[in-house]
């Protein structure tokens, strides 16, 4: 067999471009909705952030006041975690370096 034959069957395996776009309209759907999920579930988890008492937030480098920003500034189908864990760090940058400079 040639490189030349090699190359047409290579061709003939390829799907029609129709169903290959369907397929990607498919996957960005199914995306979508896993991003969306994803953003509920950790809206979930971030309401139930709320039950905790203000020690237990401070364990984990949180305030109630970050808590309830989060879920403020994100919308039902955004990701409050994300806006968590930015507060965390910076609160734990302010920590750390509190604690260095005495």
């Amino acid at each position: 067999m040639s490189t030349t034959e090699c190359g047409t069957e290579i061709k003939l395996v390829h799907q029609p471009a129709v169903e290959t776009r369907l397929g990607s309209v498919m996957q960005l759907v199914i995306l979508r909705g896993k991003s969306a999920w994803r953003a509920i579930r950790n809206r979930l988890a971030s309401n139930a952030l709320n039950d905790l008492d203000d020690y237990q937030l401070d364990d984990i480098g949180l305030s109630r006041r970050d808590v309830t920003q989060a879920l403020d500034r994100s919308g039902v189908l955004q990701d409050p975690s994300l806006l968590l864990s930015k507060a965390a760090r910076e609160r734990a940058r302010y920590r750390f370096a509190r604690r260095a400079g005495h």
